[in-house]
């Protein structure tokens, strides 16, 4: 079905860019994930002399880099369903940013929670859950005359769409809460808290 505007008919597109986020017409979110990927590295760049410079103490920098650039990293990422495969780019990105800023490689062959635990950052994978419950919980305590929005189910060869609900009863299970605690914000956000 065409879109008109007037005697205009307007082109279609396989994805658009919306509020600095890329929404495919499939419903797959992994050309987003490139595009925060991007961001990201884009981001560290325009940081990377304060990120760099050796004359800052690391938990410093681990700090600077927890403000500026793992918020790029991680936009959208609580209303996602992200798959195991997007979280592991993610998690290499991370690893790789940080194992520069502290001035190593992979072949100086230190272990990535040392690296972690040096600059004061926790796993990306852990923020992402984390982010991910807090929406949850700013879902279920919203009213009940808030608008709803609905996905229809797109249909694809091969395995079905992940959808957001799944990844959420996953990470309920990973931090043994109910459904019920998500209503208590401070009981909620106590459970699921990520130090670092």
């Amino acid at each position: 079905m065409d879109v008109k505007l007037d005697i205009q008919v307007i082109p279609k597109r396989s994805s658009f860019k919306y509020l600095r986020s890329i929404i495919p017409g499939n419903g797959e979110i992994d050309e987003d994930v490139k595009h925060r990927i991007g961001a990201g590295w884009m981001k560290w760049r325009l940081a990377s002399g304060v990120l760099c410079d050796k004359n800052v103490l690391p938990k410093l920098n681990g700090k600077f880099y927890r403000v500026v650039v793992r918020p790029i990293l991680l936009y959208v990422a609580k209303c996602r369903p992200v798959k195991c495969s997007h979280a592991q780019k993610m998690k290499v990105v991370e690893m790789r940013i940080l194992r520069w800023m502290c001035g190593c490689t992979r072949r100086d062959k230190i272990r990535n929670e040392v690296i972690r635990d040096k600059v004061g950052v926790a796993s990306e994978e852990d923020m992402m859950q984390e982010s991910r419950l807090r929406w949850f919980g700013h879902v279920k305590r919203r009213s009940d005359d808030a608008p709803v929005r609905r996905c229809e189910r797109l249909t694809m060869v091969g395995r079905p769409m992940k959808y957001w609900g799944e990844v959420i009863r996953q990470d309920i299970t990973w931090f043994q809460i109910t459904e019920d605690m998500t209503l208590d914000r401070r009981v909620c956000r106590s459970r699921i808290r990520v130090e670092m």
